[in-house]
């Protein structure tokens, strides 16, 4: 697709995105780029939000991005193929400067509870190549568009991968109970017991005895 090398991205776009986001970081206190980051992207609604803390204080909300598609219905993915966007807890494990959606940025799909239960159920297949990136077509990645990546991209890229934290849930924890769709295996209320747990501590002004995931009996 071409040519590009990670480090001449950084230098076309890490400029307009100081500049757009350093007075949003620092309105809430936080230095740009961040210690922490962590991009928080819940399904139902297609918004991704952005929180990010210094060394020593609590997450802060710095802004939120629409996500522009995303395959699938509310539910972990399973399986290559099923066209899911995932559910859980990740890290990003790789830039693209050269991807067919503009630039993306790999998730670690499948991670380790991924496999676990994969390997318990028999799916040998439970997919790979998950993306949040570019452009507004999806077949189980994140698109977020050409602007909005080409932020994230160099946020990621300034604050560290290993900074940065990927919370894809069904919906958003406190507003709505998670609750477990019909058919969906019987370990995904774990799931969503991490997700609630990990959003607490990115959201510290979340109440979760007020949103209790609803661990309905799966088949």
């Amino acid at each position: 697709m071409g040519k590009k090398t990670v480090t001449e991205v950084i230098n076309t776009y890490s400029e307009p995105t100081l500049e757009k986001l350093a007075p949003l970081f620092s309105k809430e206190g936080i230095t740009y780029p961040p210690k922490n980051l962590a991009l928080v992207a819940f399904k139902d609604t297609n918004i991704l939000e952005l929180w990010a803390s210094n060394e020593d204080s609590k997450y802060k909300l710095i802004t939120s991005y629409p996500i522009k598609a995303a395959s699938g219905d509310l539910g972990p993915k399973l399986r290559e193929g099923d066209r899911q966007v995932p559910e859980g807890i990740y890290k990003i494990i790789g830039f693209n400067p050269n991807s067919s959606y503009h630039l993306s940025m790999k998730l670690n799909y499948p991670n380790e509870f991924d496999l676990k239960h994969a390997e318990t159920e028999g799916r040998s297949e439970p997919g790979t190549n998950i993306f949040i990136h570019g452009r507004a077509v999806s077949i189980g990645c994140l698109a977020m568009g050409d602007p909005a990546i080409e932020q994230l991209f160099s946020l990621v890229y300034a604050t560290g991968r290993e900074n940065t934290t990927v919370l894809i849930s069904p919906t958003d924890p406190s507003k709505n109970k998670l609750v477990v769709p019909n058919n969906s295996p019987r370990w995904t209320g774990d799931l969503y017991q991490n997700i609630e747990a990990h959003y607490q501590k990115v959201n510290s002004k979340y109440n979760k005895s007020r949103h209790r995931t609803a661990s309905l009996p799966a088949a």
